[in-house]
């Protein structure tokens, strides 16, 4: 089961991946008003209770993996609610059944001031790193709208290679196998992460001592 990660938290520099409960959802809806954002993700505007039923479902499904990534520096310190520091989210989707190790990689950065700044790499990079050391996956796979530039850039820089175009839906599927090399590349380049819990983290201090 997916539940894997409901209680794990990644900390990285830039970025910081938590899971997704319902105190992200109001935001979350916020975002996907934007048509902008619509269009990128390929998605419909939802009420905020569908919203809050996906983010349910997401909780109970087994062939996903979602993570909303908060600005480290805003966040840390629990000076700044998660809910003011949410930048975007991360998602992994098991999308064959006939194969547990494919995994679909999809990342939104949905604040505009933090897009081309290494936020959305180092999310890529950890949720991969995540895949790989704790899901089993050893292929990803990124489907990018033909229009989004900067996305597509991106999976280039994390060595994905192009593989498909889909016209009609005006896609490009980019994949990586993740070889012995490609694994260590991807665990060095993810050293420096911190997976803690989010539940101690969500306490207020003193109360574990019990």
């Amino acid at each position: 089961a997916m539940k894997i990660n409901q209680n794990t938290v990644l900390q990285g520099q830039r970025v910081t991946l938590v899971p997704y409960t319902s105190a992200h959802v109001p935001r979350y809806h916020e975002w996907m008003q934007s048509e902008e954002l619509q269009r990128l993700t390929a998605s419909e505007p939802l009420s905020l209770e569908q919203e809050y039923e996906m983010q349910r479902s997401w909780r109970d499904d087994t062939d996903k993996c979602t993570f909303i990534v908060l600005d480290t520096e805003r966040w840390s310190g629990q000076a700044c609610a998660d809910e003011d520091s949410m930048v975007g989210d991360v998602n992994l989707f098991l999308t064959d059944t006939e194969d547990p190790t494919l995994g679909e990689i999809e990342i939104m950065i949905a604040e505009p001031s933090y897009r081309g700044r290494g936020f959305g790499k180092e999310a890529a990079l950890m949720m991969m790193s995540y895949g790989v050391r704790n899901l089993g996956i050893t292929k990803f796979e990124a489907k990018i709208g033909q229009e989004n530039e900067a996305s597509i850039c991106m999976f280039k820089k994390l060595h994905f290679k192009e593989v498909a175009v889909n016209s009609v839906f005006q896609e490009v599927t980019l994949r990586l196998d993740v070889s012995d090399q490609e694994r260590r590349w991807l665990l060095e380049q993810t050293n420096h992460v911190e997976e803690k819990s989010y539940v101690e983290l969500k306490l207020p201090a003193g109360v574990l001592e019990t």
